[in-house]
């Protein structure tokens, strides 16, 4: 799974993956996506940079709970760790979808079914100063 989402048709559910501190060196300035927590359940959320609302994709999003798929949302800090290790990611849990705007990528809002753990919250918050 390279591009951090993966969408799984028998579990009808979306795997979203979340690297929040990207370098230069690791992405490409398509793949610099903005993600960061509003709040402890809320999630700011950038799609891939070709989703738009109109496609297939970008419907299952917005329409999930109607169509009965599932959001889970695991996030790292880094892609490595202070020992050059890749790092691994924390299952923030199940999450809703409350609102989109903008195209290719979309920048989509999250609610999570439970509050994210303060220890994350603080290393995911961008709005904290």
């Amino acid at each position: 799974m390279r591009e951090g989402v993966k969408y799984l048709p028998d579990k009808k559910t979306d795997v979203l993956m979340v690297t929040l501190n990207k370098t230069d060196k690791d992405y490409s300035p398509s793949t610099m996506y903005n993600d960061y927590s509003i709040n402890d359940t809320l999630f700011h959320w950038q799609t891939q940079s070709t989703t738009t609302p109109e496609s297939a994709t970008g419907q299952r999003y917005i329409n999930h709970k109607r169509s009965g798929t599932n959001v889970m949302l695991f996030v790292r800090d880094e892609k490595k760790d202070s020992f050059g290790l890749t790092s691994g990611y924390t299952f923030l849990g199940l999450a809703d979808y409350v609102r989109s705007n903008g195209s290719a990528p979309m920048n989509i809002v999250w609610k999570l079914h439970k509050p994210m753990p303060a220890k994350h919250l603080r290393k995911t918050n961008k709005l904290v100063i």
